[in-house]
C-alpha cells in the first residue's frame, strides 16, 4: 500500500488547500499559540494553572534548618559529642546538651543502654519514654 505522502507526490498542496499545509497552520499554531484566543477552552479544561504565578518560594537564607536526632543515634555519636564538649561522662551516666550540638528535637528510635541526661528544645513522647526507661531524664531548654 502506498503511503499518504507518496500518494501526493507531484501534487503541490498534498490535499490541504493553499495555506493550511504551511508550517503549523492547520493546527492553530505551534506550541502554546492561541491559549488566550482560539485554544482558550482547551487551556481551561486541561491546563487550568498554565498562566499566572502559583505559590511562593522562601529565600533559603531565611529558612531555619531544624535538625532532629533519634535516641539510638545519640548513644552512637556520644564519643564525638564528648570530644566536642557537648557531653560529659560521669560514672555510668552521660550528660548531653543537644541544643549546643546543633540539634533541635529528640526523636524516638532505638533505646539507650546507658542512662542519659539530655537537654534539648523539643522531644517526642516516645523518645522521652525511651530515655526514662533506661534510667535517664530529658530537660527541655
Amino acid at each position: 500500500m502506498v503511503s499518504r505522502t507518496n500518494k501526493f507526490r507531484g501534487n503541490r498542496t498534498h490535499g490541504r488547500g493553499r495555506k493550511s499545509g504551511r508550517g503549523a497552520g492547520i493546527h492553530g499554531g505551534t506550541g502554546n499559540a492561541g491559549l488566550h484566543k482560539h485554544k482558550f477552552m482547551h487551556m481551561l479544561k486541561f491546563d487550568r494553572d498554565h498562566f499566572g504565578v502559583h505559590g511562593f518560594k522562601r529565600p533559603q537564607k531565611m529558612v531555619e534548618r531544624r535538625k532532629g536526632i533519634r535516641v539510638g543515634s545519640v548513644e552512637a555519636i556520644l564519643p564525638s559529642l564528648v570530644s566536642a564538649g557537648h557531653a560529659s561522662m560521669e560514672g555510668g551516666r552521660a550528660t548531653v546538651d543537644l541544643t549546643a550540638a546543633g540539634y533541635y528535637k529528640l526523636l524516638s528510635g532505638g533505646s539507650p543502654s546507658v542512662p542519659l541526661q539530655i537537654t534539648v528544645a523539643h522531644v517526642t513522647e516516645k523518645a522521652k519514654a525511651a530515655v526514662e526507661s533506661a534510667g535517664g531524664s530529658v530537660t527541655l531548654k
